[in-house]
Formats: C-alpha cells, structure tokens, sequence
C-alpha cells in the first residue's frame, strides 16, 4: 500500500512540473519588452501611401522599435465628411482599404515586407461608430445603428461624420468579429482598439477569449483605461496609461509632484494587476493634433517624461510619428501634412537609447516580469527610483524642480554604465542636476 502511495506521489509531482513546464505566457513572448510606434499612414511620406511606410521601414528598424500600429487604413467615408480628405475614423468598409494609401496589394506587400524585416504590424480597430455610409447602413437592419426616437441614426460627441453601433444587438458583435478575423488571416499581428472603453465590455468579453485562443499570438491593446478590460488570458493585453500622461503634463508644469507621481503609481498598482500592460507616452495622433506636441504640453521637461514612460512599472512606451526627429508641430488630421525630413539628429539619438534600455533591461519588462519600483529619499522635485530582477538593475534620477539644480549622493553596489552618456560609475558619487535633467544608469 505504501509503496503505492509513493508511486502515486511521484506521478502527482511529475505532472506538476510538466504542467508548470508547458505553462505558457500571459501574454505573446514577443510583448514584454518591446516599443510600440504608430504610424500615421497619410503624414508619413509625400505620397502619404502604404509604399511610402514600406520604404522607410529599414529607418524604423534602425530605431528599434518592434510593433508598427497602424493608424485606420479603411475605405473611409464620403457622407458628413470632415476636410478634404475625412477621418481615419470614419469607417465606410471594414473590409476594404482606403483608395488613398493604395491597393489591398500594397497593403499586402507592406505587411509582409514588415514581418520580413521582423516587425509585428497591429491594426487600428474602430469598433464604436462607422461612417453613416458605411456598407451595414444598407446591408445590414436598421438596428445595427443607434437611432433616436425618429428612427435617425445617432452619434457621440462632435463625431458628425460618423454614426453609433447599437451593441444591444449580438449580431453587431459578430459582425465585428468577423471582419476583425479578416484581417488576422491576412496575417496581422493584433489590433489597437479605439474608444475600446466606449463599447460595452461584454461585447469584448463576447469575442476576445475566442480570438486569442484561436490567435494566441496576438496583442490587443484597448484605448481605454478600465482594470475590467485588463486580464490578458480574457480580453486586452495592455490598456492606455491616460492618467499618468496627464499627470507628467502637469509635472512637466510645475502644478503636480513628485509625491503625485509616486501616489499615482501605488493607485494604479492596487486598480491593475501586475501582468497587465500599461501603455505610456508623450505623444500621440489626439494629442499631437488637438493638444499639441509633447513640446507644448511638457517644454523642456519632454525627454525627461519619456524616460519615465519608459521605465516606470508596467509600461510598454509607445513612439508616434516623427518623435525620433523631435517633430515640433502639430499634424493635420483631416488634410494632407506630410513629414518631408526624416533626418536624423539628437532626438533619434536620445529615442534610439532609450528603446535599447527598453531591450537590454529584463528589470523594465512591462507586466509580471519586470521589477517592483523601489523608491529613494530625494530632494522635493527628484524623482528617484530602481527596479531590479534577478541581478539587472536600472537606476532613474530625474529632476521636476522648476528652478533649482538638485543634488543627491547615489551609492552605487558596482560598476553601472551611463547610458546615455555611456560612461560608467561605481561607488558614491555626488550627482547634481539641473532643471528637466535626467540621469539613467544600469547593472
């Protein structure tokens, strides 16, 4: 009998261990420490065409970054339109592209051309609201759409060009399913869903739990920030950080503190789990548009937030079009505006350096592997910290005082490297710095 129970025993631990061997991933390997970088298709060239990103993309492997977003490249449509040439978010075909940026070939040819450099490619997903001349207007009954006590098809805020989706009726949600798994055959790698917060939450519950156990591969990234939409086995791997974006504006303003950061951090730790990716940022297509660029908003204190953006916990940092050149101007949303010089200069420099760190450092991996913050007595206006995992440390010294230089003895246990000076240190060392300066150091 006992020897029994003893052979029971060890097939009980055998399969324990090769159950925890075959545990996979909470999220797609190739997510933890990588940089996302959104590319607006119509600004991004003269031609402003997929053929135009398709060239430029040995640039963008030269930075570093790993997942192109593309922004909307649907047929958009003509009904209401805004400008001359609409919004990327006024949806007349999900299923089609939008004529300006060229064939479903080139698309084509753009993605494989993208995986082939080892790119992932994730798609812009407008899922809230389409054109009013959108193809289900006619295709599909008239309870595809929110409509008003006139029976007129409604929209939200000042979205004119566009008309609600009614998600009280499920077959919306498989329409959208299904035009979502159109463009996954295709072979994209996932999607950035808009307004993601805006759409019930059972809707995404609905089709996601599905999608990624048939894509396990995928990254879904909601534009929203709701710790309901946070479990990566279930619906999004990562969820926009919009509190902590407009909490290094105000930073970056003199009107928040170092102590707002650090309660921001405690907050946003206890609302989301640890796995769930967080996607930070100083810029992108809203807020270069309609707030302005990350040079208005945080003035000199714009590269300092981006370190942050970078190494706080959970973060994935997002790069968006024509920050690695310091792009100082806001970029129509609804004309052509094309970026013309892509020279590189000191912002491709100080970009390019911090997506290294972002791959270099196992201690910033965003979700459940990267390491908890830990932070250090400093002066008032020094945001002080490391995280650390297994060895690899990263030190984070950046000063939000709007007057006064700050100084703080840092003692180091070894040799670090400089990284942005690529230099090295070691012992304790006086570390003074000025205004909007930052120092990154690493082990």
């Amino acid at each position: 009998m006992k020897k029994i129970i003893v052979i029971l025993a060890v097939v009980a631990v055998a399969f324990a261990c090769c159950k925890k061997q075959e545990q996979k991933p909470l999220h797609p390997e190739w997510t933890y420490n990588s940089v996302v970088y959104e590319v607006n298709i119509r600004q991004f060239s003269p031609e402003g065409t997929f053929k135009g990103v398709e060239a430029q993309l040995p640039r963008l492997k030269d930075l570093g970054v790993d997942v192109l977003w593309l922004m909307p490249m649907y047929e958009i449509g003509t009904v209401e339109r805004k400008g001359t040439l609409g919004s990327y978010y006024a949806i007349s075909d999900y299923k089609k592209v939008n004529p300006e940026f060229g064939t479903m070939e080139d698309f084509q040819s753009l993605l494989d051309a993208a995986h082939a450099q080892g790119f992932k490619v994730i798609l812009d997903w407008v899922a809230n609201q389409t054109a009013p001349d959108h193809v289900w207007m006619t295709d599909k009954t008239a309870d595809f759409y929110e409509r008003d006590s006139l029976g007129n098809a409604i929209w939200e805020y000042d979205w004119t060009d566009t008309r609600s989706l009614n998600y009280d009726n499920q077959e919306v949600w498989w329409a959208q399913d299904d035009a979502m798994r159109f463009w996954l055959e295709k072979g994209v790698d996932g999607f950035r869903c808009d307004a993601a917060g805006e759409v019930p939450a059972d809707f995404w519950y609905g089709i996601l739990p599905k999608m990624n156990a048939d894509y396990p591969e995928i990254y879904l990234l909601a534009e929203a920030e709701r710790d309901t939409l946070a479990d990566p086995t279930v619906t999004f791997d990562a969820n926009y950080a919009w509190e902590l974006h407009h909490l290094l504006n105000s930073m970056a303003k003199g009107e928040k503190t170092v102590q707002d950061l650090q309660d921001y951090v405690a907050r946003d730790s206890e609302r989301f789990p640890k796995e769930a990716f967080r996607l930070t940022f100083t810029s992108n297509h809203d807020e270069n548009s309609w707030s302005g660029t990350e040079f208005e908003r945080e003035g000199a204190y714009a590269n300092a937030c981006a370190v942050l953006c970078f190494t706080l916990p959970g973060s994935q940092p997002l790069i968006y079009t024509g920050q690695e050149i310091g792009l100082d101007r806001r970029l129509a949303f609804f004309e052509k505006d094309p970026i013309t010089d892509w020279s590189a200069n000191e912002y491709t420099t100080f970009w390019k350096t911090l997506v290294d760190l972002k791959h270099n450092n196992p201690a910033l991996a965003a979700g459940e592997r990267g390491g908890d913050i830990v932070w250090w007595e400093a002066p008032e206006g020094l945001v002080a910290f490391h995280r650390e995992v297994e060895g690899n440390k990263v030190i984070v010294l950046a000063n939000f005082d709007q007057s006064e230089p700050v100084t703080r003895i840092v003692k180091l246990d070894g040799e670090y490297k400089d990284v942005f000076k690529n230099t090295t240190m070691s012992g304790d060392t006086t570390v003074t710095l000025a205004p909007s300066e930052f120092l990154v150091l690493t082990k």
